[in-house]
């Protein structure tokens, strides 16, 4: 049994938290940015291949604290490197050290480069190590002196589904995507609008929720080379997820201005396999309209960050809210940075959380129907 690590972006760990408990796993330590339980090399697929809102899954090899060089070096070389690294594993650490006495990165990587090596030595009876084969990342975090050793078994980001070469000049990060979608709770039971919906990031993570479609099935993650994680076992987890596709039927109506981006967002739709539950339509967002009753509105639109001025944010997040307006039995969920976005708006949200879109502060206003 491991340690396995599920890092998050900030913000929605305790979502990423409630896909595993949906997975069926309990005992959950949840931190900041990363949420910490048991499991075993099979855990460590189910989590790379159904995850839709974790960044990365990691193994967690050591917990200790370390103030020297030399705590550092010793605390590395107690690890039994060996039981998972083979003879021509390729060894890259990276590192990130905060609020700790040992700041210098490159040098704390050089040191447990070294304490792996020589323990490695030991366990194969050798001097040299050729480094030809497949790869193991070594993830070195110091946070407030305590040590964490993890091995990184995704590989590739978890938001790398695999569909999206292209996107708009904002792209929305898939990860994220998938996590403004499962606040809403969402599930192809009734309509959902994106009227920014740009390269569509949003509809495809909506699409792929309601037909249960595994955000990883389709891609490969790095410790399917590793020699000690049998292949047959990363076969059955896939067969399981391709099993669990429902035969849900649904359209999703995703429009933006820009014609441009909206054939990528067809592109990627297509790459994703949902292309038949997504209706792509060049519109302008005034122009917006639907007959259903009850609905809802995911959106991530222009911020002013890099597309637009303030004034034209200002005008096109009024007329947004006379489009909502007349959508009386609606939710709405918008996600931006802009700081007075519920003034603009012209009314206040009934709920926000603050998220991080990379490194850009935003809230999500979510917004009941008004009956």
């Amino acid at each position: 049994m491991f340690n396995i690590i599920v890092t998050t972006t900030f913000g929605i760990e305790a979502i990423t938290a409630k896909e595993l408990k949906n997975l069926g796993y309990e005992d959950l330590k949840v931190e900041n940015g990363k949420i910490v339980f048991e499991g075993d090399e099979m855990d460590v697929a189910i989590c790379n291949i159904h995850l839709r809102t974790a960044e990365r899954v990691f193994i967690q090899m050591a917990e200790f604290k370390a103030t020297s060089f030399e705590e550092l070096f010793q605390g590395t070389k107690k690890v039994d490197w060996g039981n998972l690294i083979p003879l021509d594993g390729k060894m890259h650490i990276t590192g990130k050290s905060v609020k700790s006495t040992l700041h210098s990165v490159p040098d704390c990587q050089s040191i447990v480069k070294k304490a792996v090596v020589e323990k490695m030595k030991e366990k194969y009876n050798t001097n040299w190590f050729s480094e030809d084969g497949p790869v193991y990342k070594i993830e070195v975090g110091i946070l407030k002196d305590i040590v964490t050793l993890a091995l990184d078994t995704s590989g590739v980001g978890l938001h790398k589904r695999g569909y999206r070469e292209n996107a708009g000049a904002a792209p929305l990060k898939e990860t994220l995507a998938a996590a403004l979608v499962l606040i809403s709770k969402f599930n192809g039971d009734e309509i959902l609008i994106d009227p920014f919906c740009g390269s569509g990031t949003i509809p495809i993570e909506a699409a792929l929720i309601a037909k249960n479609i595994a955000p990883g099935v389709n891609r490969h993650f790095v410790s399917e080379t590793w020699p000690s994680f049998d292949k047959e076992m990363w076969d059955q987890v896939r067969e399981g997820a391709k099993r669990a596709v429902n035969k849900k039927e649904f359209v999703i109506q995703a429009s933006d201005i820009d014609g441009r981006v909206l054939r990528t967002g067809m592109n990627n739709a297509e790459k994703a396999g949902v292309k038949d539950y997504i209706n792509f339509q060049k519109l302008d967002m005034k122009d917006v309209r639907n007959r259903k009753k009850c609905g809802m509105i995911i959106t991530n639109p222009p911020y002013g960050e890099r597309l637009l001025d303030e004034k034209e944010v200002q005008n096109l997040y009024r007329t947004f809210s006379k489009v909502y307006s007349q959508l009386d039995d609606w939710s709405c969920y918008v996600l931006t940075s802009y700081d007075d976005f519920q003034k603009t708006f012209g009314r206040k949200a009934d709920k926000n959380r603050k998220l991080y879109n990379g490194r850009l502060q935003c809230y999500y206003y979510q917004y009941n129907p008004k009956k």
